[in-house]
């Protein structure tokens, strides 16, 4: 059956060491790959998820050593939303009290929001009935309290209705519900992944990518036909080019602007992380494309010390 959704957020960090301990250790993610930026080779590329590395549950990141602090406005994603158990909220409370935590609601839902070490607005969304899904055990959260994937995303946009049709014709997703100034998005049955908020906040500046800035937002295809597909759609019924098919090496992908002008990717599930490691061991060695494996003693000299 086709998975709609969506596959996986980028964004921007500053120090490695840093980003790697955040969400290794205080947010109990799997390093699902530990590669390098295919344009900036000089940069580690990470990307922290489930056991698995499961699209839906993916969160990367370019660390950016010296980067500098990005700013929140119009055309970003705002808001990255991770599922964990009701139940746990608590454990999560004492946890990320050094964090800015806030408790709110939104759609009914109870959310923990904070930030991590660079700024980059996260939350956790509790529910109930999922303390039977599987979860990464790094050892240091109880299995019981940890985070099942991605919830949803918010989107800051200027007026929602352009994005809102990409989100239903192209992606499978359908209008859910409002609440004051934001339009829920879902996809019907996709627990994983599957909402996408946008917020209408006409009047505000644009955004300025930085560090603890969202880079892009992927949204899953099963395999290229259903990619191409996906493209047709785009330029048939909204007038958008995508970029070229690039390949990732882990999934293969185009890009192109929405309407409100956050940066979209379209990623194909296949062939997923474990092409070039097995899977019990995800994210151990440094993993670098074929084009740049005749430079691999001088790419390694010049990253960052992780140890």
């Amino acid at each position: 059956m086709t998975q709609n959704g969506i596959h996986h957020v980028t964004a921007i960090a500053g120090a490695a060491r840093r980003n790697l301990d955040f969400y290794t250790r205080t947010l109990g993610l799997r390093l699902v790959k530990k590669t390098v930026n295919f344009d900036d080779p000089g940069a580690y590329h990470f990307y922290y998820g489930d056991a698995a590395g499961t699209p839906g549950t993916i969160l990367t990141f370019f660390p950016w050593e010296h980067a500098a602090p990005g700013r929140a406005g119009i055309g970003e994603l705002q808001e990255t939303v991770f599922r964990v158990p009701q139940a746990a909220l608590g454990f999560w409370m004492q946890r990320l009290m050094a964090h800015g935590l806030e408790r709110s609601g939104q759609f009914g839902e109870t959310l923990l929001r904070f930030r991590d070490p660079d700024g980059m607005r996260l939350a956790l969304a509790g529910l109930p009935g999922i303390e039977a899904e599987p979860a990464w055990d790094n050892g240091e959260i109880p299995v019981e309290h940890a985070i099942r994937g991605f919830h949803g995303v918010s989107l800051m946009l200027d007026r929602t209705e352009a994005t809102g049709a990409i989100l239903a014709d192209v992606f499978g997703f359908a209008e859910a519900g409002r609440e004051g100034d934001t339009v829920r998005y879902q996809v019907p049955g996709q627990a994983l992944g599957g909402i996408v908020d946008l917020c209408a906040v006409g009047g505000f500046l644009p955004a300025r990518l930085g560090r603890g800035s969202v880079h892009h937002l992927a949204f899953r295809a099963a395999d290229d036909a259903a990619e191409m597909a996906m493209v047709r759609k785009l330029s048939d019924n909204h007038r958008i080019q995508t970029t070229e098919q690039k390949d990732r090496d882990y999934f293969r992908s185009v890009y192109f602007r929405e309407p409100g002008h956050v940066l979209f990717e379209i990623a194909t599930d296949i062939p997923g992380f474990a092409v070039d490691e097995p899977a019990d061991r995800l994210g151990q060695a440094l993993q670098l494309p074929r084009f740049l494996q005749p430079h691999r003693g001088t790419i390694e000299a010049a990253l960052p010390a992780l140890d």
